[in-house]
């Protein structure tokens, strides 16, 4: 199967999650047979064009012009951009039997070429604006929200992580439940192993003795790191030991930062913006506990890239993380939202040391086991597969076809109409 595969962000262009979602997908369906050719965005000083394990990597640089240079006009100009790619490489010796669009951000290009090519289109929605914002509360969600349901409505079917999202899909866009498929994130547990090069742990304040709770990711609202911090006092009257390491970049960081100086923590909350996977690593062999108090987490990757290190984790009982994680089996869940909450199961870790490493065993066991990419790369081809092959999708290019090959023309003769026939175009 050939398959192409759109992509607002791809390594190392990292800017949330489907980054690293597409980029491990990818690399295992490749190893699965499946030729994978990614179309994303570029950037200074990365390939134009390369290989990455197999993976077929083409960027393109945003299209220039247009009056407006908010986001989204950027994410249509970079559609424009996508498309002129995508459908350079859609030659009739390079056709591709599939497109897989991920979120909202490809919309345009993936629809476009999906008529243009007679190409089924699968689309991987990751998270709603619906969902993000608690509901739609300006014009800008709203125009994000009609392209997510613009995408959803084109996709032949559309995959989601969890089925907390798979509910979320029904209920905002109205989609039949025939139409989805629940496929998880996966983990790849060689890729969290610590290196032996000096660890980021050396260029902080930090002494060995001394307890790190431990977040990555996005610094926006939805993530919660706000609540952590409200918890922070609490947990450092129990255990003035403790210091909290934020790493992450977002819209929310210097609220975030001004939150701390507000709560007198500035020198026990460490900022560290965005890390590289050496130094992630890192941090989780170090941290006692790694925190995600999400309050909207449509899967929560990160809680298994934790837990594929051994550290102990602590989740917030909402959306994905509440499906992964078994309370007081192999991780800690809180209620959304509630600093008290979280306060107490991080201090249930730090003072038994031993049923922390228990939790994080399991932890690890469950990501191994449950959450291997070489399956869900499996699950992937197979809806591909059933797509491609579907009775549905040869009759729909036929008649495509049929209908390119023939027109009626009009065949005049001194101004008067002498006959209609089919003619080969």
């Amino acid at each position: 199967m050939r398959i192409m595969m759109l992509s607002w962000e791809f390594p190392p262009q990292n800017v949330g999650g489907l980054s690293q979602h597409v980029y491990e997908l990818s690399r295992a369906l490749v190893k699965e047979g499946v030729h994978v050719d990614v179309i994303t965005s570029g950037g200074e000083k990365i390939p134009e064009r390369e290989t990455m394990e197999g993976i077929g990597v083409w960027r393109v640089n945003t299209f220039q012009g247009g009056s407006g240079r908010d986001f989204i006009d950027w994410v249509q100009r970079l559609n424009f951009a996508l498309l002129e790619k995508g459908a350079l490489l859609s030659s009739q010796k390079n056709k591709y039997d599939l497109i897989h669009a991920h979120d909202w951000l490809a919309t345009y290009a993936a629809r476009s070429l999906k008529y243009i090519y007679t190409t089924p289109l699968l689309a991987t929605i990751h998270a709603t604006e619906f969902g993000r914002n608690n509901g739609l509360h300006n014009d800008e969600q709203r125009n994000i929200s009609e392209l997510e349901w613009w995408l959803t409505y084109e996709a032949w079917k559309v995959v989601c992580c969890s089925r907390y999202m798979k509910d979320e899909l029904q209920n905002v866009f109205q989609l039949p439940e025939e139409k989805i498929e629940i496929i998880p994130n996966g983990i790849r547990p060689e890729a969290y192993q610590p290196s032996d090069q000096a660890s980021i742990m050396e260029t902080l304040p930090v002494d060995p003795h001394e307890k790190i709770i431990f977040y990555i990711g996005r610094l926006v609202k939805e993530k919660g790191v706000q609540v952590l911090l409200d918890a922070a006092p609490a947990i450092l009257e129990r255990f003035p030991n403790a210091r909290f390491v934020i790493a992450g970049k977002g819209p929310f960081e210097e609220s975030l930062q001004a939150q701390a100086r507000n709560l007198g923590l500035e020198d026990k909350v460490h900022f560290l913006g965005y890390v590289n996977d050496q130094a992630r690593n890192s941090l989780y062999d170090s941290a006692s506990v790694a925190v995600f108090a999400s309050l909207y987490e449509p899967f929560g990757i990160v809680a298994l890239e934790a837990m594929a290190s051994g550290t102990p984790v602590v989740v917030s009982s909402v959306g994905g993380l509440d499906e992964i994680i078994q309370h007081e089996k192999d991780g800690l869940k809180v209620y959304p939202g509630d600093p008290n909450s979280l306060a107490e199961q991080i201090c249930r870790l730090l003072e038994n040391e031993d049923w922390a490493a228990s939790l994080a065993e399991k932890g690890y066991e469950k990501a191994v086991s449950n959450y291997s990419w070489k399956k869900i790369a499996q699950r992937t081809a197979k809806v591909y597969s059933d797509i491609i092959l579907s009775p549905e999708n040869t009759k729909w290019k036929d008649s495509v076809k049929k209908k390119r090959l023939w027109e009626e023309v009009t065949i005049t003769k001194g101004g008067e109409e002498e006959a209609e026939i089919p003619y080969l175009v």
